[in-house]
């Protein structure tokens, strides 16, 4: 019996066992040149101009006197125009520009709790933690999506809608004045982790072979979110 010929439009997971497998291994390489791309964007923030007057010092000072909203609202901004540029892209080139930019905004967004967490002598080697449990929690929930039979096509409505009131808290937050609690990073690291299975069982059941880049992107968004939220619980020691 013949193996079914590749096709450019039909998903990764109704391919031949050979594509399947250089797909999901493409977007693992994107996705850890992404990751190795935000911490070289970040050493820049923290050594540039100098280290005792560091970009990431400047961001601080700059978030620290501005409405959090507006800087959510620009980071959430940039992060539609970069899906839109990746999704949209004719040319692999095009599809690297959305991821970069992608990138950027999130190691611009990083840079005040890590500029804080690295200055803070009761939090040193918080950074480090944070980062080794949201790589550990990314490969236990990448091989449980792809090597489980559990379809989590399920958790969409619910991410959908946690993700709303989420975004509503935030907001609230910020208008009225008040703390969210440490239920609030407890709970997203949470929300993270039902991404990450979700968005890895959809780049496989969903994206053709060609999407390799912009998998990657969902995959990227959705740690950078537990590394986040895990980053946030830890400083709250």
């Amino acid at each position: 019996m013949s193996m079914p010929a590749p096709s450019l439009e039909r998903p990764v997971a109704q391919q031949p066992v050979e594509v399947r497998s250089q797909f999901m291994t493409r977007v693992y390489v994107r996705l850890l040149a992404g990751i190795a791309a935000f911490i070289v964007v970040e050493f820049a923030l923290f050594t540039l101009p100098s280290p005792d007057a560091s970009f990431a010092a400047m961001i601080t000072s700059l978030v620290a006197s501005t409405n959090w909203l507006l800087i959510l609202g620009g980071f959430m901004l940039v992060s539609w125009l970069a899906s839109r540029l990746s999704y949209r892209a004719t040319t692999p080139a095009a599809a690297f520009g959305g991821y970069a930019l992608l990138v950027v905004a999130n190691a611009l967004l990083f840079a005040t709790p890590l500029y804080i967490a690295a200055n803070t002598p009761a939090l040193e080697g918080t950074i480090e933690t944070a980062a080794q449990i949201s790589l550990l929690a990314f490969a236990v929930l990448s091989v449980i999506a792809i090597r489980t039979s559990k379809d989590f096509s399920f958790l969409r409505p619910f991410l959908l809608w946690i993700g709303l009131l989420a975004l509503g808290a935030i907001v609230a937050s910020v208008l009225f004045g008040f703390t969210l609690g440490v239920w609030f990073p407890v709970a997203m690291i949470a929300f993270a982790g039902a991404a990450i299975l979700y968005d890895t069982q959809k780049i496989y059941h969903s994206y053709p072979p060609h999407m390799e880049t912009q998998a990657a992107m969902n995959l990227f968004s959705s740690i950078a979110l537990l590394f986040w939220y895990v980053l946030q619980l830890l400083m709250r020691r």
